[in-house]
Parts: structure tokens; sequence; C-alpha cells
């Protein structure tokens, strides 16, 4: 019997093919299509990007919380370069996007948006609380959605910039569809689908990569409307 459920005896093969209909949503959203377009509202990328520092340095701790339980050394070491990856070198690359003169200037302190909460306390809850194998799935759709729609953008704007035209967005797009980041997607599918394979029912897997693939499509269609609280805070 195949525990995950799956026709190739992969878990993430069959947790791809589950999540189809939300993929297909991220394909449409008009946010990433105007990204790819070169098009995109420069106020909505600066909204974004801040967003996406502040979730980064989220995801950095559910990746460390995740390498502390790792099963072996070398799955602990690939999720805390993971963990260092996301909180430097990924943080890096916005802040001189940020701070490039490219982008209106900042309209206030950074706060996370409902999303964005919502998403980091949903990864970091499940990485320190629940089962690893459960947690490695859930972080997954974070490394795969993003090389795999990084991968059809770089067409988009390869396009832009093949007919003469200048694209504001082509770094970004171009360190997400890099062969590194791509190579980083099939050591964590390669290491959820270990962790999956013994398991008699993999249903938590499963329910925790449509989870964080779902706050995926959120986190992108929220930024273009640059979601904020709808009461503030007080004094």
């Amino acid at each position: 019997m195949n525990p995950a459920g799956s026709s190739t005896g992969r878990f993430t093969d069959e947790a791809w093919a589950r999540t189809a209909h939300l993929r297909a949503a991220v394909d449409d959203c008009r946010f990433l299509r105007e990204l790819g377009e070169g098009t995109l509202d420069p106020a909505v990328f600066r909204h974004y990007l801040e967003q996406d520092e502040v979730y980064l340095a989220g995801y950095g701790r559910a990746l460390s919380l995740l390498a502390s339980r790792a099963p072996d050394v070398a799955s602990a070491a690939f999720w805390a370069s993971s963990a260092h990856g996301a909180a430097v070198v990924e943080t890096a690359l916005h802040g001189d996007l940020l701070g490039s003169g490219a982008l209106p200037p900042a309209s206030g302190p950074v706060r996370a948006s409902p999303t964005t909460l919502g998403y980091v306390s949903y990864l970091v809850a499940t990485a320190a609380t629940a089962p690893y194998p459960v947690a490695a799935a859930a972080v997954l759709p974070c490394f795969w959605v993003y090389a795999d729609v990084a991968r059809r953008l770089a067409g988009s704007a390869a396009a832009v910039l093949g007919a003469g035209a200048e694209h504001p967005y082509a770094r970004w797009i171009a360190a997400y569809d890099a062969e590194g980041f791509h190579a980083s997607v099939a050591t964590a599918r390669r290491l959820v689908d270990e962790a999956a394979a013994p398991l008699p029912d993999a249903g938590p897997l499963h329910e925790a990569f449509a989870t964080a693939t779902r706050y995926e499509f959120l986190f992108w269609e929220t930024a273009l409307h640059r979601e904020g609280w709808p009461l503030p805070l007080g004094t």
C-alpha cells in the first residue's frame, strides 16, 4: 500500500495534484500577471516587499524550529541553511530593492497585514507543535510555489526585455528562478517525501500543504489591494 496515496509513490506529487485548483488561482492572480509583464504599480510592489520582509523573518523562525526537530543531521542542516537564506539572503535582496530609489518611499512603519500575520503564525505554530512530517509539509509550498511561479514569470519578463523595454522587477523574478533555488526545492521535496513515506495516513500532511498553498495565493492577492487592518489598534 502507498501511504501517501500517490501513483508515483511520492507524497509531494500527490500533494501537488491535490492543490491544482489553488495553484490555478495563483496563476490567475492579477498581481503576478502584472509583475511578470513589468506593469505592476510600484506602490503595490513596495507593499508586497515590506510584507514579505515581515513574512521572511517568521518563515526563518519556522525553518529554524523545523531544523531543531529534524530526524537526522543532513535534514537539520538543510532546514537551518534555508532559515539563514530566508533571514539573510532574501531579506538583503528585498532591502536592496526597497532602497533602490525605483519604488515610492515608505508611507510609515511596516506592520504585518492580517494575511501576513496569519500565515506566519500558522507556520511557526505548526513547526513548533505539529509532528515533524506535518511541519515539513507546511513549509514546502513557500519553496515550491515560488519557484513554479518564478519560472513562468521569467518567460514573461524575457519577452519584455527581448522587445527592448525595461523590466523593473526582473531582478526579483531572476532570484527565484535561479537554478540554486530550484535545487533547494528538489531537496525540500525529497525531505518531505522521506518524512511521509512510513506514515499510514498522510492526511494531516496534505492539509498542512494545502493550507500553506492557500496562504501563498492570499499573500499575493491581498498585496494587490495593499491589505491593512480594518480598525486601528489605538494609542
